[in-house]
């Protein structure tokens, strides 16, 4: 499929939805609820078997899915800011809650994240973070914008998981 070109339309959505996914270990969609299907612009039988980067959009910096991926393998949750891409080219943000799903034994099976809609200094805040991010990746890849929000977060003394919630 190929990826819809980004324009500056933003989607919005009421507060009180909740979008939920479920994917497997490799992070394709097993299922999307009424509204992320809507919010998508996909049909729930394009959605199906898709990988979930499928909605996501070239302003997110490569390193928050590096931290999403990282915590949720490890068997934590984490809450993340993003930016998503619909199939007309618009977007929508959503504060997500990704958590990895277990089997009786304990190991992880998949994951789903349900997703609600952040605040506009929230949107604010990450769009400015996130810019500087992806730039830094262009000319000096993933790493330096990992150090960059590290250095960050260091300066405000707080973990990624605080400065998120804080927002």
């Amino acid at each position: 499929m190929n990826k819809p070109k980004p324009s500056l339309q933003e989607k919005q959505f009421d507060d009180k939805a909740v979008i939920i996914s479920k994917t497997d270990l490799r992070g394709k969609i097993l299922y999307g609820n009424r509204i992320f299907i809507e919010l998508s612009g996909y049909t729930e039988r394009e959605l199906l078997g898709q990988p979930h980067n499928i909605v996501r959009h070239p302003d997110m910096p490569k390193v928050i899915f590096k931290f999403l991926w990282d915590y949720v393998s490890s068997g934590k949750e984490i809450v993340a800011y993003v930016k998503n891409l619909s199939k007309d080219g618009s977007y929508y943000w959503v504060k997500a809650f990704v958590t990895p799903s277990f089997s009786g034994k304990g190991e992880i099976v998949g994951y789903h994240s349900i997703r609600l809609k952040p605040t506009e200094q929230a949107k604010q805040t990450m769009g400015t973070l996130y810019k500087e991010l992806v730039n830094l990746e262009q000319s000096g890849g993933i790493q330096k914008s990992q150090e960059r929000l590290e250095q960050i977060l260091a300066q405000k003394g707080v973990r990624y998981e605080e400065f998120i919630l804080s927002l």
